[in-house]
C-alpha cells in the first residue's frame, strides 16, 4: 500500500467536526505534528505564520524587525480568526498566538486548542541551532527560552486539550497521541466514521 493510499484509507476512518488548533512553545512540533495530523485525517493543514508571511511578502523575523511585535500580534489575531472561519482542518499557530485572550476565546468558541506540551530541555534541543526565532536573538538564547517558557506555560495550560511530547516519540506517534486524546476527551471534535 502506498503512503497516499494509507492516508486515504485512514482519512475515511475519522470525521473532524471542528478545527484543531495546535498551540505551544516554539519547537514543540506544532507544524510538523499538525501537518502529519492533517494528512492522517485527510483535512487541510493551515499555518498562521505562513499565512501572515504570504500576505506581507516577508518572513516573521522581518515583520518583527520592521513593524514590531505588537503589529505582528494584531495581524496574527486577524489571520487566526479568518482561518477558523474557513474549512475545518488543522491549524498551526505561532508560539505567542495563544497568549492573547482574544485568540484563546476565538479558538475555544470555534475550534479546539491542543497544547503540545514539551519540556524546556526538549525545546532547547530543537531550537538551539535555528536562527528563525526572532525572540531568541539575544545574548543568552537558552535563558531567554527559559523565561518565555516560564511565562507562557500557565497560559498554554488553559488549552482545551493537552498532549505531552517526549523526546523519543516520532511525529507519527505524536499524531497517534493527539487522535487518541481527541477521541477519548472530545467527541464533539473528532469521531470514528462508521464503515
Amino acid at each position: 500500500m502506498s503512503e497516499n493510499q494509507q492516508y486515504q484509507s485512514n482519512a475515511t476512518a475519522f470525521r473532524l467536526k471542528k478545527t484543531v488548533v495546535m498551540v505551544g512553545m516554539m519547537g514543540a512540533g506544532k507544524t510538523a505534528v499538525g501537518r502529519a495530523l492533517a494528512m492522517r485525517l485527510g483535512v487541510p493543514f493551515l499555518d498562521s505564520d505562513a499565512e501572515i508571511e504570504s500576505a506581507a511578502n516577508m518572513t516573521v523575523p522581518e515583520i518583527f524587525e520592521r513593524d514590531g511585535e505588537p503589529f505582528f500580534r494584531a495581524r496574527e489575531t486577524q489571520v487566526i480568526s479568518r482561518l477558523l472561519d474557513e474549512a475545518r482542518g488543522i491549524l498551526s499557530t505561532g508560539g505567542g498566538a495563544f497568549l492573547a485572550q482574544e485568540n484563546r476565546d476565538n479558538i475555544t468558541a470555534r475550534g479546539v486548542s491542543v497544547w503540545l506540551n514539551a519540556d524546556l530541555n526538549l525545546l532547547w534541543q530543537r531550537v538551539r541551532h535555528k536562527d528563525t526565532r526572532p525572540l531568541l536573538r539575544t545574548p543568552d538564547p537558552r535563558a531567554t527560552l527559559a523565561e518565555i517558557y516560564a511565562a507562557r506555560v500557565p497560559l498554554y495550560a488553559q488549552a482545551d486539550v493537552e498532549v505531552v511530547s517526549k523526546p523519543d516519540l516520532s511525529i507519527e506517534e505524536m499524531v497517534d497521541r493527539v487522535i487518541e486524546t481527541l477521541l477519548r476527551d472530545r467527541s464533539d471534535v473528532l469521531e470514528v466514521q462508521d464503515a
